[in-house]
């Protein structure tokens, strides 16, 4: 079930990525429900997401 929730956070932060403050929240949210090793797959997924998402950089910084 956890992986379930790790992807469907994926499927969130996708489909709301055309708002900065969407993202931001969302991003909030998955830190505090996925487990440890899925906030740090989540980290790796992200940095490849945004690479071409500068307004989206700024984010990143909840995963620290």
């Amino acid at each position: 079930m956890a992986r379930e929730v790790y992807d469907y956070t994926k499927t969130v932060l996708q489909k709301v990525s055309f708002n900065a403050e969407l993202f931001y929240k969302e991003l909030e949210k998955a830190v505090k429900k996925l487990l440890p090793h899925e906030v740090k797959e989540l980290k790796i997924w992200l940095r490849e997401f945004t690479s071409n998402k500068p307004e989206l950089y700024y984010c990143l910084a909840i995963m620290e």
